[in-house]
């Protein structure tokens, strides 16, 4: 049994430590997915193109490349348009397939600021306070490494040991066992640790940021493997609980009795409680226990030669289809077997531990057969327990099982040195995590709320293109045009009189020079008439047509006479106006210059958009928080969540490399607002197949078979990226960018995965406590023959 124990602890250690990679690789050869997404832009189609060398630009169906800004700058004063292309690279492995792509405009609806705000909530509310009540285990894990008590000196080694398989980052890639014998930071205080070098910073862990930001496997194997050290009492819990019963308790307060209970109370209620979440679970593994028997008889001698020679025979280069499969059932099915088989040891062990230890007037076995409902009317039943553990453990309460508070009550010095792992890798704690989610400003948090905000704001936005100035220049321009029309058609009509007159003048004088020529005539004759004696009828005659004549002569000289007043009246007139016509044209030339140059400024200005700092990163709020039992918003680590944004080739001599640095937006840099795209590695996710990728043009018709697309944070619906609430021009032809992700056969893929998952996920409870389940069997025998003596 024994020898069976320490290899089945060996083969899950190394499968928890060793993160089962070969499995992930070989069971993804087939598919191809999308592993990452780069923009490229340009003035030119050539240099958008350029931008993306060694990565396949997306295309339409007839095989030409998409320009997803097409048409879409605007007039006057704007920047034009910018060729934007969307490039991708392609894989085969799973685990670096790309889920999702969204997108997130400026305006969008998020908030860098709120994102910092909830971290360092989570920092101050969840972090910080368990950092200090697990110090407690932290100090157990000291003492008992310098212990003269050899099983808790045997016990801390082995952690130690085991802890020293993971590196810290921060402290020069030091093992963390070695680390944590040294003081911490959060015990030095920050102002002894900030006084020291940077080098001797490097020998002082930093437990805040492990706990916070280590990656979720190597956070649980930590505070696990600590809680597995504490307890620097020379005896186990099982052997104090014994010792301890309820009324014990109430007596060590010194209090009265109704004092007593509420002190008590207060205790050990909360770790109680906790306790008791697990309760069931552990009763039920106590009760299977012969189906567990019969699995451990069953599995011990399993034949497993031909699954090994699928395994030695496999090549990854030159392996057939068949081969290659027969080799991923082999690694499933062995995978699966030792996580039965470690399980059921356990279980099995847990029972005939429990059921050799005499507990008030029957055996330890009887209290943990309570169902958690007899429990509740009474819960002060197991407040012995709690009080049998130490500080540390009830500490870590939440990182142990019962099922591992039992091994770890039932195992001494020998069985620690039955197990091994010396040949495993080391592994930085921080392995696979994006630790920029931590630095304040990076990220953007979006939500419901912050969307809707959003949505509110654009609706009530302003989008007049010209400023109050113009407005009143152009209405100054317009006041100068007309009085200019005015003045001018003046001029032009008392030009038009003056010809008259002058005409008419013209005429008059004309006339009174001839009636003064003929008038001459007519004296002559009259002269010549009277000197020769003619009759004087004749001579009345003539005199009757020169007193007409005379007549018409001063009328006409009248005439002439007025019109060369009305002329010079005229021309004064013309001059005046004539001046004014000119002052108010040149003024009319410089007001309509002057409004030109203010359109065209304000437009220059409307087409001029402040940018803000694209995130690096985006997640939803409600991905990362969760409500607590008490109903309190609590925030959970969950690296799937958060989207990484696309870069694009924008270089340091662009104009707005300075608060966009490389990550992309879609439209161009050109556009009222930055559209950034961002793409999420989520595992509960099915991968986007690379050659599923469809661009629909000018139809808002979702094509046949595809139910995803390239959307908006908190919208299903796919999106078009070419939407005039982003881009100037309102003709601009809208553009989507379809996607179907994998439709996955998990008869064979799925079951290496959920295996290798379950052990990765579940490696504090089932890597560790396989690790240690067999160490139980010593303790187990030595106190069953002591109690037969």
């Amino acid at each position: 049994m024994k020898k069976r124990l320490t290899a089945i602890i060996a083969i899950v250690l190394a499968f928890v430590m060793a993160l089962v990679d070969p499995v992930r690789i070989l069971a993804d050869t087939t598919p191809v997915y999308i592993s990452e997404i780069k923009v490229g832009m340009g003035k030119k189609a050539s240099e958008a193109e350029k931008a993306l060398e060694g990565y396949t630009i997306v295309t339409d169906d007839k095989g030409n490349k998409v320009d997803f800004n097409d048409n879409a700058g605007g007039g006057l004063g704007s920047k034009g348009d910018k060729v934007v292309y969307i490039g991708i690279k392609t894989t085969t492995d799973r685990s670096d397939a790309i889920t999702d792509i969204a997108l997130m405009n400026m305006k969008g609806g998020y908030s860098t600021e709120d994102y910092d705000a909830l971290m360092e909530k989570y920092i101050d509310s969840q972090i910080a306070p368990f950092v200090e009540s697990f110090m407690a285990a932290i100090r157990e894990y000291r003492e008992n490494y310098n212990s003269s008590n050899p099983s808790n000196k045997a016990r801390a080694h082995y952690i130690h040991d085991a802890l020293n398989k993971f590196t810290d980052d921060d402290c020069n890639n030091a093992p963390l066992g070695d680390l944590l014998l040294a003081e911490t930071r959060q015990e030095m205080g920050d102002a002894a640790y900030n006084a020291l070098s940077a080098a001797e910073k490097a020998k002082h862990a930093d437990l805040v940021t492990i706990v916070a930001q280590s990656n979720g496997k190597a956070t649980l194997m930590i505070e696990n493997l600590l809680v597995r050290a504490a307890d620097t009492a020379d005896t186990t819990w099982i052997e104090r609980v014994s010792e301890i019963t309820y009324d014990d308790l109430l007596a060590e307060t010194g209090l009265a009795r109704k004092k007593a209970i509420q002190e008590v109370e207060k205790l050990y209620s909360d770790d109680a409680g906790r306790l008791l979440e697990m309760w069931d679970t552990f009763k039920a593994q106590l009760e299977g226990y012969d189906e567990a028997v019969a699995k451990t008889n069953e599995l011990k001698d399993k034949d497993y030669s031909a699954q090994n020679a699928a395994i030695e025979s496999f090549d990854i280069e030159t392996s057939t289809e068949e081969q290659t499969e027969a080799y991923m059932k082999a690694i499933a099915e062995i995978t699966t077997d030792t996580e039965i088989l470690a399980n059921a040891t356990k279980d099995v062990i847990c029972k005939e531990l429990l059921e050799n230890v005499e507990y008030d007037g029957g055996t330890l076995l009887d209290l943990f057969l309570m169902s958690e409902d007899e429990i509740n009317e009474d819960i002060t039943v197991i407040y012995p327990l709690v009080a049998s553990l130490s500080d540390g453990q009830r500490a870590g309460l939440e990182f142990l099982t019962l099922e591992d508070l039992v091994e770890l009550g039932g195992t001494d010095e020998n069985g620690y040195k039955d197990a091994f792992y010396d040949d495993l890798e080391t592994e930085s704690i921080y392995e696979g995590v994006n630790r920029d989610i931590y630095e304040p400003g990076g990220v953007g948090l979006t939500s419901d709320a912050l969307r809707a905000k959003a949505l509110e704001n654009l609706a009530t936005e302003k989008k007049g293109y010209l400023s109050a100035l113009t407005y009143a220049m152009i209405g100054i321009t317009a006041t100068s045009a007309v009085a200019f029309a005015i003045t001018l058609g003046v001029t032009i009509q008392t030009s038009r009189a003056i010809q008259a007159a002058t005409a008419t003048m013209k005429t008059a004088t004309e006339l009174v020079k001839k009636h003064s020529i003929a008038m001459n005539a007519n004296l002559k004759a009259i002269n010549s008439l009277m000197q020769s004696g003619q009759p004087a009828h004749r001579i009345q005659g003539i005199v009757r047509w020169m007193t007409n004549a005379n007549d018409q002569m001063i009328a006409q000289s009248n005439i002439a006479a007025e019109s060369k007043q009305f002329i010079s009246r005229m021309s004064a007139k013309s001059a005046t106006c004539s001046k004014l016509s000119i002052g108010l044209g040149v003024a009319m030339v410089v007001l309509i210059a002057i409004t030109t140059y203010l359109s065209y400024r304000d437009m220059v200005n409307h087409y001029k958009v402040e940018f803000t700092p694209i995130p690096r990163y985006m997640v939803d709020e409600k991905d990362i928080t969760a409500l607590n039992a008490k109903g309190e918003t609590i925030v959970i680590k969950n690296q799937a969540a958060y989207y990484t944004a696309a870069l694009c080739n924008r270089g340091p001599d662009d104009e707005f490399y300075g608060t966009l640095w490389k990550v992309a937006d879609l439209n161009g840099d050109v556009g009222q607002q930055w559209l950034a795209l961002y793409y999420a590695k989520n595992d509960a996710e099915l991968p986007i197949l690379a050659d599923s990728l469809k661009v629909v043009i000018d139809d808002s018709q979702v094509p046949s078979g595809y139910t995803k697309g390239v959307h908006m944070f908190g919208v299903g619906a796919a999106e078009n990226i070419n939407n005039t609430l982003y881009v100037w021009n309102s003709a601009a032809k809208s553009v989507y960018l379809y996607y179907m992700p994998e439709e996955v056969d998990a008869s064979v893929t799925g079951s290496v995965f959920t295996a290798g998952n379950l052990v990765l996920s579940a490696g504090a409870g089932l890597g560790v406590g396989a690790l240690v389940s067999g160490l139980a069997v010593h303790a187990a025998g030595k106190k069953k023959k002591e109690a037969e003596e």
